[in-house]
């Protein structure tokens, strides 16, 4: 049976959708079978895959609100063996409909567990925020990864994320797990992000992964192109890295 892992942090621009859709992406060149859950509303993850917000009809929001489960919201990407659910403009209104939603918490994870056993890794890409729809995802998920941007207030952000994690391990889900921080944009030059660096892994030991995005060009270029960097520019420091971060999982998977 498959993980699911939740990527997230509620301070934006931190990597989130660039390691959803890269992490996958080099999963499944590894010949794994995943699947990306786009549960942001701003649905970079959807555009990041080449797919147009405004010719999908159907993704997530229809997959937690709706009755029953329907496989063909799964879609398939350029890549073999990566399969999104989308993020479409009706998810942007899904917060507030939860509020009266009996459950509310455990939409996700009650249509997730029917296709678990059909995929090796399924990454749901959070929002910015720890609204419902995060919520949703950490209920749901097995583990927890979060990119962290090398930069002091990043520390401080982290710490609430942390928190947020223990309660709802507490009181909704007590299998969920820390898998790991995932350190981004690290730039080598910066004495800032070297200090960061260490203090997470000072803080944090063996749950920070050894491996380390850094900042480059051809990574931030990608979600333009509609294409994981892997499939952009394979030789890419940043593809490089994410294939390493893939490999650094599997061998955790392993043990």
């Amino acid at each position: 049976m498959g993980s699911i892992m939740a990527i997230a942090n509620q301070k934006g621009g931190v990597g989130k959708t660039t390691t959803a859709i890269n992490l996958a992406a080099s999963l499944a060149a590894a010949q794994k079978r995943c699947l990306l859950v786009d549960c942001d509303p701003q649905g970079n993850a959807t555009t990041g895959l080449g797919f147009d917000r405004g010719g999908l009809t159907e993704g997530v929001y229809d997959l937690m609100m709706g009755d029953g489960w329907r496989r063909d919201l799964i879609k398939g990407t350029m890549l073999p063996g990566l399969f999104l659910i989308g993020s479409t403009k009706s998810l942007i209104g899904a917060e507030i409909e939860m509020v009266e939603t009996p459950y509310k918490e455990f939409l996700l994870r009650d249509k997730l567990r029917h296709i678990k056993r059909d995929y090796d890794f399924i990454f749901v890409d959070c929002p910015p925020s720890l609204g419902f729809l995060t919520l949703n995802a950490l209920v749901a998920a097995d583990e927890v990864l979060v990119p962290l941007q090398c930069e002091y207030y990043a520390l401080e952000g982290l710490s609430q994320l942390v928190t947020t994690i223990k309660a709802v391990k507490r009181s909704l889900n007590p299998g969920l797990r820390l898998g790991g921080i995932l350190l981004t944009m690290f730039d080598i030059r910066n004495n800032l992000s070297q200090q960061v660096a260490e203090e997470v892994r000072k803080h944090f030991k063996a749950t920070v992964f050894q491996t380390v995005i850094p900042r480059n060009v051809r990574l931030s270029e990608a979600p333009s192109h509609g294409k994981p960097v892997l499939l952009y520019d394979v030789r890419s420091k940043g593809a490089q890295s994410y294939l390493a971060l893939a490999r650094e999982i599997l061998r955790k998977a392993a043990v």
